[in-house]
């Protein structure tokens, strides 16, 4: 019997990348970073399944490289606006992702990042490792508290609902803006405000939404400068959501206290970035998933989705259904 022929964009944890193996004949990029657009087109042709990652831009130049072999894409991702799913759905090949997995170990990295930009973490860190600690200071680095203070969640899907719930512990007062989101469980406490009533009110800003037109930007110029002086922004979103020159006009000018990034535009962010010239800006490397069981249970689900697309069997997490009509 033919074994399927699939591509694999980089090397995912064992647990999925093992499953493909014992189903599929796999051609692997074995190198950290994402291969060139070239070698992206060259490796797929001929290909069955391709798994990507949200690094790789899979659009119809790349389907069509493939061929009409092409039976299934498999992103290794929650998000999906790597791929041009509307490409892929006039080709009839199912797009599929790793939706819910990610949920808890997104939030807890969110509120880590709140926490930490509120207190200082990485500053107070920087400042021992260059030998500045000198004493005990009754003004060494001081910061807002969290306690009692009020956030504001823009997008309010499975991920801000968790933040939510983690900021009850902490007695915050809780604002969400998403027009697309059922009512609150009463349970959260949370409000629902216009964008405006968020920005001017919230102690703290979480990003929450996937990446559209209609967010790309959304934190801009002018938006940035409705917030609350001495705000805290925290984005564990997509970068492009956040214009990066606002924010840090922003930061330079002590309007904003601070702001802690898991995701930046571009991505990575490039050495000359001004948001890296500032103190009062965390920036990680796109890590808020990155725990031990969330990344296992993704590439298992990455794999399982892969395999059925392969078999001629619906995606168990398919972003574009209509593409099975």
């Amino acid at each position: 019997m033919t074994r399927s022929k699939v591509f694999v964009t980089r090397t995912i944890p064992a647990a999925g990348l093992d499953l493909i193996r014992a189903a599929c004949d796999v051609d692997l990029w074995p190198d950290e970073l994402p291969p060139p657009r070239a070698a992206l087109i060259e490796r797929v042709r001929g290909v069955d399944g391709l798994l990507c990652l949200l690094t790789d831009p899979v659009d119809a130049a790349v389907m069509d490289a493939a061929g009409p072999g092409l039976r299934v894409i498999s992103n290794h991702a929650v998000g999906f606006d790597n791929i041009d799913v509307a490409a892929a759905t006039a080709r009839g090949i199912p797009v599929g992702n790793t939706p819910g997995i990610l949920t808890d170990a997104t939030a807890d990295f969110a509120f880590a990042l709140l926490m930490a930009a509120a207190r200082r973490v990485a500053e107070g860190d920087r400042f021992v490792r260059a030998g500045r600690w000198r004493t005990w200071g009754p003004e060494l680095l001081l910061g807002p508290d969290v306690h009692g203070a009020t956030l504001g969640l823009i997008g309010f899907g499975r991920i801000g609902q968790a933040v939510a719930r983690r900021a009850a512990g902490f007695e915050m007062r809780i604002l969400y803006f998403d027009p697309t989101a059922p009512a609150a469980d009463p349970a959260l406490r949370a409000e629902a405000v216009n964008l405006e009533t968020l920005l001017r009110e919230a102690d703290f800003v979480s990003l929450h939404v996937p990446l559209t037109p209609q967010t790309r930007g959304l934190l801009n110029r002018e938006t940035l400068a409705l917030m609350k002086p001495g705000a805290i922004l925290i984005n564990t979103a997509r970068g492009p959501v956040v214009d990066p020159a606002a924010l840090a006009e922003a930061l330079r000018e002590g309007r904003l206290f601070a702001a802690a990034l898991d995701v930046t535009d571009p991505e990575p962010i490039p050495p000359d970035s001004p948001l890296l010239t500032l103190d009062n800006c965390l920036i990680v490397p796109h890590i808020a998933s990155a725990s031990i069981a969330t990344r296992r249970k993704m590439s298992l689900m990455a794999a399982q989705n892969l395999i059925a697309g392969l078999q001629g069997e619906p995606l168990p997490h398919c972003v574009n259904p209509e593409a099975y009509r």
